[in-house]
């Protein structure tokens, strides 16, 4: 099992959904101790935002690539390429200004390539990542005022999964951590006991 561990937040040790992602992992380590781990920290390596330079390079089109280019669509293929090669995704996306953080936004930009993880077809677009897992460790700082409706920034990557193909989704919450400590502990109890409930279902699928 290849897992890809992704993390947003630029809060580091003190970040919640840092030490959410770091907790689901080892579950799924404990279930598969041969499972491969990639950790990518994109507060510490920041895909830069596309630019009108780099997106065509991206599409290979254009001509000579500068050495600016070539560096970054080096990164870009490794970013992809981890993306790829996981069967489970474990990305930590806290809500930010109502959206995710802009370092993710960047990453998501880089690994949403058509031809590579989606096509198009006489019927719409078709994603190309459907045999892969995501876990999505979503944290923020308030509650909905909707109880049916979604988080934007939840909805961000529910889409952008989607469009990629992949429709298993599991979502860690760990909601309303600015307003106290009763509903910060309530926010981590809720994360903690889906955490508990996805390892159970681990053991459940390892035992069927």
């Amino acid at each position: 099992m290849n897992i890809l561990r992704i993390d947003s937040s630029i809060l580091g040790e003190q970040s919640v959904s840092r030490s959410l992602t770091g907790k689901v992992v080892a579950d799924l380590c404990e279930f598969d101790p041969d499972a491969r781990v990639t950790a990518r920290d994109l507060a510490q390596d920041t895909p830069a935002h596309l630019t009108g330079d780099l997106l065509p390079a991206l599409r290979g089109q254009g001509g000579r690539l500068s050495i600016a280019q070539e560096a970054d669509l080096k990164r870009t293929e490794a970013w992809l390429g981890e993306f790829l090669a996981a069967d489970i995704l474990v990305v930590g996306v806290p809500q930010y200004n109502f959206s995710v953080p802009s370092q993710l936004k960047a990453w998501i930009d880089r690994i949403t390539q058509p031809g590579r993880t989606f096509r198009y077809t006489a019927n719409g677009p078709v994603g190309l990542a459907g045999c892969k897992r995501a876990i999505v460790i979503s944290s923020r700082g308030g509650v909905r005022a909707d109880p049916n409706s979604l988080d934007l920034h939840e909805q961000v990557v529910d889409v952008v999964f989607r469009f990629l193909g992949i429709t298993d989704i599991a979502y860690v919450r760990a909601h309303g951590l600015a307003m106290g400590d009763e509903s910060r502990e309530a926010g981590l109890a809720s994360a903690r006991a889906a955490i508990e409930a996805l390892r159970e279902s681990y053991l459940t699928g390892a035992t069927a």
